[in-house]
């Protein structure tokens, strides 16, 4: 199976028809057991395309779909209706080998952000900044600043509910108080640190950079606190501790070159298969195989509807707009993304009008203000969202007609997405 397709090969074979793109995902899955020397898994989200991926693999390879695992990624952030829905069918498809991640665990206590900013500034009050700073000005590390802390500010902290627990579950709002809010898309978020540590680096370090894109992404970072962690944290890494508890060494993806330029460019490079190396797998390649890559959505619903696959019933939520025009749920993912901020119909303006309680939570617990800085820091007309509003995200919240109602309505770019230079990211010891 060949490892690079151009892209207008890719677009021609988009226009395939189904019983086509079944015979080369049938193929590919096919190839990919194959290849299994351990353990094969799939990494099913209860979201359709995984779905329809399933029901290929146990329609077409119905002995290797019965040792095959089935890994689910619940991000603790799930839709109601499709945590439901996956559970259901990896008890009636899964059975044992039906497998739900779960969140890592802090091994000690530590402080909230706003705790650590106390802390910090506490010390240059003090004048001791030299002592958890690096000579380039950057954070030595969090735990070099939170062991500053005297025990009266620890104890004080106690009181006023700013420390994390020990054991605490490391969740969405774990990693959004130490991380930021999942705002804004992968390329505006290039510095992958606490954001304390952030914080250091933005006004104590002395690299600097001569790229105007940069130093736009730094003033926009000053004000609004926004991280892509929670992908790694709460996707990416229980899944891959998963998949070595199980020694898994073919990994099966729902994957389609429809969904982005990044992967359709992936597929371009890559093909239906490719290696990477994973820890637990000593005797030869980790195997990524993703053959729904030629297929797109209309493909994934005439699958449904020809088969009679079952779904979410996420896809069948709705809401009428203003105009009377009816809006579908397009997506499964996590409810508390905001990646789409800047496109119409992103994912924070559908649950709003879709899953009013989940929204009021996520505005109510820090979303909502970071938006808002994000929109005074962005009023040339890539976010807009308080050209005539003051006041906090709970007073917009309760405003009628609310702020964010029509957020979609009032973008029209997609902002900061310039790479950021690595040699000068800021890491943690």
């Amino acid at each position: 199976m060949s490892s690079f397709i151009g892209f207008k090969e890719i677009i021609e074979e988009q226009k395939k028809p189904l019983p086509y793109k079944i015979e080369k995902a049938v193929e590919a899955i096919r190839k990919g057991f194959s290849l299994s020397k351990h353990h094969t898994a799939l990494a099913f989200s209860g979201g359709k395309d995984s779905t329809v991926l399933w029901h290929l693999i146990r329609t077409y390879c119905p002995e290797q779909a019965e040792s095959m695992h089935v890994i689910f990624g619940n991000t603790g952030v799930e839709y109601p209706e499709s945590l439901q829905f996956a559970r259901k069918l990896g008890k009636d498809w899964g059975g044992d080998h039906f497998h739900e991640t779960k969140l890592l665990r802090t091994e000690q206590k530590g402080l909230k952000y706003a705790a650590q900013r106390e802390v910090l500034e506490w010390l240059r009050s003090e004048g001791r900044l030299s002592e958890v700073l690096k000579a380039d000005g950057k954070l030595k590390s969090t735990q070099c600043l939170e062991r500053s802390a005297t025990p009266q500010m620890w104890e004080d902290f106690e009181k006023r509910g700013l420390v994390w627990p020990k054991n605490t579950p490391m969740s969405y709002w774990w990693c959004a108080d130490q991380y930021g809010f999942p705002i804004l898309g992968k390329a505006a978020s290039k510095l992958d640190a606490r954001r304390i540590n952030i914080d250091c680096f933005l006004e104590f370090s002395k690299s600097s950079s001569e790229k105007d894109e940069l130093h736009e992404y730094y003033d926009v970072l000053r004000q609004c606190k926004f991280s892509q962690h929670c992908c790694k944290l709460l996707k990416k890494e229980p899944s891959e501790r998963m998949q070595a508890e199980l020694d898994v060494d073919v990994i099966f993806k729902g994957l389609m070159a429809s969904e982005s330029q990044m992967r359709k460019m992936n597929f371009s490079t890559r093909g239906y298969i490719f290696e990477s190396h994973r820890a637990h797998i000593t005797d030869g390649p980790f195997y990524h195989v993703n053959p729904l890559q030629i297929w797109t959505d209309e493909d994934i619903w005439e699958y449904i509807r020809t088969y009679d696959v079952p779904y979410s019933p996420l896809y069948d939520v709705s809401w009428t707009d203003k105009a009377g025009v009816e809006h579908k749920i397009q997506r499964n993912g996590c409810w508390g993304c905001a990646t789409g901020i800047l496109y119409k119909d992103n994912q924070i303006t559908m649950i709003r009008h879709t899953h009013p309680k989940l929204h009021a939570t996520l505005m109510k617990k820090g979303m909502g203000d970071e938006l808002l800085k994000l929109a005074k820091t962005k009023n040339n007309g890539r976010l807009n969202l308080t050209a005539v509003f003051e006041g906090s995200a709970q007073e917009l919240l309760e405003r009628r007609p609310c702020a964010f109602d029509d957020l979609d309505e009032r973008v029209d770019g997609s902002g900061i997405d310039e790479e950021y230079d690595a040699e000068i990211k800021n890491e943690e010891e």
